[in-house]
């Protein structure tokens, strides 16, 4: 794996971490952005590589080779995500017990499936029209072995093909059984890869909404400050 970390200036505290997980084409230039966002709010970053060393796809092209094979192994994938928190865990002044994940489409889909391994340190996760649905090895409504520990925000288009209604109700069902606090913004008419401005294929139900672009930033802000920063968790190393 290959993931990359944006520090903000090392001044002796320890600091909350952000996981962002990259979309279908793998870290790219909007993911390295996003990092630079939190890092300017007072988070440190660390975009999480899924796909390995060199793996790298089209942001505006088919990158079903990339992601379908994660999509088969869940196990896999949960286990690189894993290996991806352990490594945010271990960055010089990071706080090793409050740290968020942030997932774009496919990056969605790994920050709710990093929350359903439970891990210790891990306080939200974001999924911005991400895909909601559990690996298949694990019943919708199953429940945890322990009350899922993440806060889980969920960020959806309405009209989003790729994710329909009926993988939204199984997500609220699959999140209540867990003991998760959980909690879901719809959009009007948001397409899937709202927040990508280069998304412009409506007649595959892809296209950026301006609107649900902005609202879903903001409100990925408070829950961030809400889970990680309300305590007042950055504290300076003794």
């Amino acid at each position: 794996m290959e993931s990359v970390a944006v520090l903000p200036e090392n001044d002796g505290s320890l600091r909350p971490c952000v996981l962002v997980c990259h979309d279908w084409s793998g870290i790219n230039e909007y993911t390295l952005e996003t990092c630079e966002k939190l890092v300017a709010l007072g988070y440190a970053a660390l975009a999480v590589d899924a796909y390995g060393a060199g793996l790298r796809g089209d942001p505006v092209g088919d990158n079903s080779h990339l992601m379908t094979p994660c999509l088969q192994d869940r196990d896999l994938l949960q286990e690189r995500l894993l290996a991806g928190l352990a490594a945010a865990a271990d960055l010089a002044g990071v706080n090793a017990e409050n740290i968020a994940a942030l997932g774009y489409c496919f990056g969605g889909l790994c920050a709710l499936d990093l929350a359903r391994r439970n891990p210790d340190g891990l306080r939200g996760v974001v999924t911005v029209h991400g895909a909601l649905n559990p690996p298949p090895s694990q019943s919708p409504t199953a429940s945890a072995p322990a009350p899922m520990r993440a806060r889980v925000l969920m960020l959806h288009g309405w009209a989003d093909p790729i994710v329909p209604p009926a993988e939204v109700k199984g997500a609220f069902e699959e999140f209540t059984a867990a003991g998760a606090n959980w909690e879901m913004q719809i959009y009007g008419h948001a397409m899937h890869a709202f927040t990508f401005t280069g998304a412009a294929f409506p007649e595959r139900g892809i296209q950026h909404h301006p609107h649900a672009h902005r609202r879903s930033w903001k409100t990925t802000c408070t829950f961030l400050e809400e889970t990680l920063m309300d305590d007042g968790i950055i504290r300076t190393k003794s």
